[in-house]
């Protein structure tokens, strides 16, 4: 028994498996970029079928298409998005044309043969439905690849990036309540400094967040403005004039965004300049990221030869040979998806000066990194908020005498001793492994009103 078939091309015939729904293009691509192991992520592909299906829509009602073979574009498109039917046959490697033809023509030949396949027709034989004068009619790799990777872009980020940003600010601000009265000693330096709340220092945790959530809020909403209709260099050849209004509509009232059609082409399908505002929003998230979880994992180290001040939760064993040791692993799990944020970073920004002429050559690796940095975000802070914030306690004991036996309580006497003096206490305590408050006790600097009054923690902060 015979388990291909035989397809064809501008190039010629090849030989495509019975069992697979794409054509000769994708069979092409298999065998000429066989590369890594990275492939288009599949929230990119059902943004992309997102896309044909409101092309066809649009294409009908423009009397582009006929009836019959658009109602089977727009069935095969929704067997792939609401029925789930089809993912496994997406199968192609980021690392093809820069143009992300390829995938295109993927998307364009699944979808053609699975109409076919719906009306009865033969694999393959691009009838009824032709996968380039139907599913891409009206539209190139040039403007759909681009506009895909806005829809995508932006569904990330509203359904998983600021969601999780929102859980991890809540989860802070109620360790911020929560601790809000306890005061510890405030570190520069690495070294001892003035004291502050606990509640105090999460605060500018939370307000690092909220900054970065607004910054990648204002950078998404560059991304609703859309390439399709552009074709293949932005003059729009071979599409109706008001296709892109139409595929726009559509898309805005399915999706809930209100995307917009009067971007400049020429600028959309040229240049993935916004994509370098939106990666590097991504990439403050990140940094934000790593002060927090490193600020933590510092606070937590110990729990006795460290700072010891935090509790993280004991979530597994830490060591394969030294018994009962806990690690920050969350920490250390967060940090290093920050690490792979910035080095995202680093391709999408080099991707994008690859904007050549007419065209950007390097929209595969540009999407796939930024959909990897959004995902990974989301799903970092969703864990350490879930495993490390949540039960993170205080060591009330350990905060107290760090705090009383801090030198830089002597910035508390500057105004009533002056700065010299001040430095002077703060010495004699070093030399003598005494308090701040042994030596002025000690001394006939203060009488012990004042010193109570000045060393009062609460006036401190």
């Amino acid at each position: 028994m015979v388990d291909y078939r035989i397809e064809k091309d501008s190039i010629g015939d090849i030989k495509v498996n019975n069992n697979v729904m794409w054509g000769a293009q994708t069979q092409r691509s298999i065998q000429n970029f066989d590369i890594s192991q990275r492939k288009f992520p599949i929230q990119f592909i059902k943004s992309h079928v997102e896309l044909k299906r409101a092309c066809a829509i649009a294409n009908k009602e423009l009397g582009m298409l006929d009836e019959q073979i658009a109602d089977a574009i727009i069935k095969a498109s929704e067997d792939i998005l609401e029925r789930n039917l089809y993912l496994d046959m997406f199968p192609l490697d980021i690392f093809q044309t820069g143009s992300g033809t390829q995938t295109n023509m993927n998307v364009n030949e699944v979808l053609s043969n699975i109409a076919i396949k719906n009306l009865g027709g033969t694999l393959g034989s691009k009838s009824p439905v032709h996968p380039n004068d139907h599913v891409n009619l009206g539209q190139s790799s040039n403007d759909t690849i681009p506009t895909s990777m806005h829809i995508a872009s932006i569904q990330s980020i509203i359904k998983s990036l600021i969601p999780s940003i929102d859980q991890l600010i809540n989860g802070l601000t109620e360790k911020q309540n929560e601790f809000s009265e306890i005061i510890k000693i405030g570190r520069t330096h690495l070294q001892d400094a003035v004291p502050l709340t606990i509640g105090q220092e999460f605060s500018g945790y939370i307000a690092q967040l909220l900054d970065a959530k607004l910054n990648i809020s204002q950078t998404k909403d560059f991304l609703k403005k859309l390439a399709i209709g552009g074709t293949a260099v932005g003059t729009g050849i071979n599409a109706h004039p008001k296709l892109s209004l139409k595929v726009c509509e559509i898309l805005s009232k399915r999706i809930g965004v209100d995307f917009d059609h009067t971007g400049n082409k020429f600028s959309l399908i040229a240049s993935k300049d916004l994509f370098v505002m939106l990666s590097g929003s991504l990439r403050t998230l990140a940094i934000t990221l790593m002060k927090i979880s490193n600020d933590i994992r510092w606070l937590a180290s110990g729990p006795r030869a460290g700072l010891g001040e935090l509790i993280l939760p004991s979530n597994e064993p830490g060591s394969s040979i030294m018994p009962g040791k806990i690690n920050p692993t969350q920490n250390e799990m967060l940090i290093q998806v920050a690490a792979q944020v910035i080095g995202n970073d680093t391709a999408v920004s080099t991707g994008a000066q690859w904007s050549y002429l007419e065209l950007n050559l390097m929209k595969p690796v540009i999407i796939s990194n930024i959909l990897e940095s959004i995902e990974i975000l989301s799903k970092g802070m969703t864990s350490f908020n879930k495993n490390a914030i949540q039960g993170l306690q205080v060591n009330k004991e350990r905060i107290s005498n760090l705090l009383e036996q801090s030198l830089m309580l002597a910035t508390a006497l500057t105004p009533h001793l002056g700065y010299d003096k001040a430095a002077e206490i703060a010495k004699i305590a070093y030399k003598n492994n005494q308090t701040i408050r042994e030596v002025l006790e000690q001394g006939k600097y203060l009488n012990k009103e004042d010193i109570d009054k000045f060393l009062n923690f609460q006036n401190m902060i």
